[in-house]
């Protein structure tokens, strides 16, 4: 089980988790990428380059932050360099969750509830199994779809060197709340496989056959404290374990947040034809708000997130998310904040695969 933690790259990486704990994120910026894209580890941008609104500085800041803070944490002793650097069931997990497209040459680590399946709607559009993207259809997410676990280790290894990769990011709590929703409040089979568990376990009284179709949001939470990040389901793994940012050098990460842009622009980076576009939003689709985690997290136990949050922590600072607000006006009955430290000191002992060390503290 790998310890987690957080080194920090820079002032600038430490200063916005800061901010983002104790007050709405809003860092000066730090100084705009020297780079055309989002590409970090100075890989050279596929044609088309990303171009940014003058007046987005804020996704230029989160785009700076996270280049410099993947370089710097990936680049510490011990941390994988490629895949076959992985324990196994790392590997496995990895290689299960990037697709492969050989006719354009790229390869994207989906991430459950960040757009994957309209993602996937796009891979078999450009393999030709559907005419378009807005074919309503009920999506398969194995059948005519290509992994890298489905290859052979010198494909694997030439596919990894050579083919664009990326994958898309979502704030943590946004995805486990929009996880939450989804598979206990409309989902049959996670709500008799996994809710039915947590209520057992976690509810008072609940007698030995519970329905799982009322679980409540901190029920899933201290579930989640209890589970070792390493073997969840896809929908709350964490996007470090899923797509293993140090082992695979992506070429971009895309955000939730900009999603029509981030993909369009992939899409242009990889040739794709010009009918083919990102699926639009359907209009009957809420995904979580800010307003909605808001709540969720204000009726939750602030102990709670407390033990939450470390699970998830290299998602924050990796992918330059803020901790959540979890000030006094957030929880008014309170004068404890949370407040994320770090120990940059390491032990003697060698380093596991992406493992970190950190602090967690609470501040009067």
């Amino acid at each position: 089980m790998l310890m987690f933690a957080v080194i920090v790259a820079s002032s600038g990486l430490l200063l916005m988790i800061e901010r983002g704990i104790l007050s709405e994120m809003k860092p000066l910026p730090l100084h705009p990428p020297s780079h055309k894209g989002a590409a970090w580890r100075g890989t050279a941008p596929k044609p088309g380059g990303l171009s940014l609104d003058a007046g987005d500085s804020d996704f230029q800041v989160r785009e700076d932050v996270r280049n410099r803070t993947l370089r710097a944490v990936c680049g510490q002793p011990g941390m994988p360099r490629d895949p076959w650097d992985l324990p196994v069931g790392q590997r496995r997990t990895l290689l299960r969750h990037i697709l492969v497209s050989d006719r354009y040459r790229f390869l994207y680590c989906y991430v459950p509830k960040v757009a994957c399946s309209n993602w996937k709607r796009v891979l078999k559009v450009l393999a030709g199994v559907l005419d378009n993207v807005d074919v309503r259809l009920k999506m398969d997410h194995r059948s005519d779809l290509v992994f890298l676990a489905d290859l052979r280790p010198e494909e694997i290894r030439y596919r990894l060197q050579h083919y664009f990769k990326f994958l898309f990011v979502r704030d943590p709590l946004e995805r486990l709340l929009s996880a939450y929703r989804n598979k206990f409040g409309e989902i049959r089979e996670y709500q008799q496989r996994y809710g039915a568990e947590i209520v057992r376990r976690y509810r008072a009284g609940a007698g030995p056959s519970p329905a799982g179709d009322d679980v409540t949001f901190p029920e899933f939470l201290r579930y989640l404290v209890d589970e070792d990040p390493e073997h969840m389901n896809e929908h709350w793994m964490p996007v470090y374990h899923l797509c293993q940012p140090c082992a695979v050098h992506y070429d971009f990460v895309g955000s939730y947040e900009r999603l029509e842009a981030d993909a369009n622009q992939v899409l242009e980076w990889v040739r794709a034809p010009p009918h083919v576009r990102f699926p639009a939003r359907q209009a009957w689709y809420r995904p979580a708000s800010p307003e909605s985690l808001h709540y969720h997290l204000c009726n939750a136990p602030r102990a709670l997130l407390q033990d939450v949050l470390p699970k998830y922590i290299l998602d924050f600072s990796l992918f330059a998310y803020p901790l959540p607000n979890v000030t006094r006006e957030a929880w008014p009955d309170t004068s404890v904040v949370l407040k994320h430290m770090f120990d940059l000191k390491t032990d003697s002992r060698p380093l596991a695969a992406g493992s970190v060390q950190f602090t967690w503290s609470i501040v009067t």
